[in-house]
C-alpha cells in the first residue's frame, strides 16, 4: 500500500515545472531538517518544521 501511495505521489511531480519540482524537493528536505534541528536544539520541532520548509521551498525556487 505504501509503494502504491508513493508511485501516486511522485506521479503528480511529472508535469512540474522544474522550479515547481525544486521548491517542492527544497521544502521537503528543508521541513525535515527543520524537525530535526528544532529537536536537537530542544525547542519544537513543528515551528523548526515549518521555519525549515519555508526556507527551503524559498531556496528552492530561487535556484536555476
Amino acid at each position: 500500500m505504501l509503494i502504491g501511495i508513493g508511485l501516486i505521489a511522485l506521479g503528480g511531480c511529472a508535469n512540474m515545472s522544474p522550479t515547481g519540482q525544486r521548491a517542492l524537493s527544497g521544502g521537503a528536505i528543508g521541513a525535515a531538517g527543520g524537525a530535526v534541528l528544532g529537536a536537537v536544539a530542544g525547542g519544537s520541532p513543528a515551528v523548526g518544521a515549518a521555519v525549515g520548509g519555508a526556507a527551503g521551498a524559498a531556496t528552492g525556487a530561487l535556484m536555476h
